[in-house]
């Protein structure tokens, strides 16, 4: 019943708790951020949140747009009875685990790989990578065409999972959670944040995603799950990340990664190959 219960809140999630969980968590992180940095150096703070709160908006109001598109993709496998879930009887707690787990890999590890890979793509996700001051701000910070891609590919994981409702709904929420937890700037103890990471996207694990340079940028693509990116050898380690440099090195200069007329034609712009390599001497 305790399951049964649970599910059946996400089924019929308020309005409420999802603003709660966006605009709450980064309330709170922020808060913490200011206690316990990573980074302390300074910068132009709430320019910055303001600017990246730009693109959270954007990505909120497509995502209630796309809702629908969502919504009837889940019930059509629903009613249908029609995806993986399927396939085999299992107790609801295990259908859970393992549709978050596949919508993980399908509706955010595997889109954010091909986003690095396929160009066209990497223009628009630049924009999340070009934030030379990254912080709970910059977890939403995606162009509006991005996000379109990801709604997309949720959409096609829930269609190939069989995912009903209360299950994309528990994923949605706890996606937006580690958006904001991952990309915090706060210090989190190195031993917890290295048992947690393998199994979970952690804050240390995925500030290595966001150095400046490859093949470092070309790792930790995961979301909520870290397994996927150690099953599939994307997984990197840097013992100091305190010695990173975040930002993107083709779009270091604060007019093209700071101004937000410029971030938003960066993907209509031509493509600039990367222009360095992370050595050892880095880390």
């Amino acid at each position: 019943m305790m399951m049964e219960s649970f599910i059946g809140f996400f089924e019929e999630i308020p309005t409420w708790f999802r603003s709660l969980i966006l605009i709450g968590g980064i309330v709170i992180f922020w808060i913490a951020e200011g206690m316990l940095p990573l980074f302390k150096n300074s910068y132009r703070r709430y320019r910055h949140a303001g600017l990246n709160l730009f693109f959270t908006l954007t990505t909120a109001i497509i995502g209630f747009g796309l809702a629908g598109a969502l919504l009837w993709a889940s019930t059509f496998v629903s009613e249908n009875e029609y995806g993986l879930l399927y396939i085999f009887s299992l107790p609801l707690w295990a259908e859970i685990v393992i549709g978050v787990l596949l919508l993980d890999l399908i509706g955010a590890y595997f889109i954010h790989w091909l986003e690095h890979k396929i160009k066209w793509m990497w223009k628009f996700h630049l924009v999340h990578h070009t934030d030379t001051h990254v912080d709970v701000t910059t977890g939403l910070r995606h162009h509006p065409g991005e996000t379109i891609f990801r709604i997309t590919f949720t959409i096609l994981a829930v269609m190939v999972v069989g995912a009903p409702i209360g299950i994309v709904m528990l994923y949605q929420s706890l996606s937006v959670l580690f958006a904001h937890i991952t990309h915090a700037n706060v210090n989190l103890n190195r031993k917890v944040d290295n048992v947690l990471s393998y199994v979970f996207v952690t804050p240390h694990m995925h500030k290595v995603h966001h150095h400046y340079t490859q093949p470092l940028t070309d790792t930790n693509y995961g979301n909520i799950f870290s397994i996927w990116d150690r099953i599939f050898r994307t997984f990197a380690y840097v013992k100091d990340t305190e010695s990173l440099k975040y930002g993107i090195d083709t779009h270091m200069k604060p007019e093209e990664n700071d101004e937000l007329g410029n971030l938003l034609a960066i993907p209509f712009q031509k493509y600039r190959p990367p222009l360095g390599k992370f050595s050892e001497k880095d880390e």
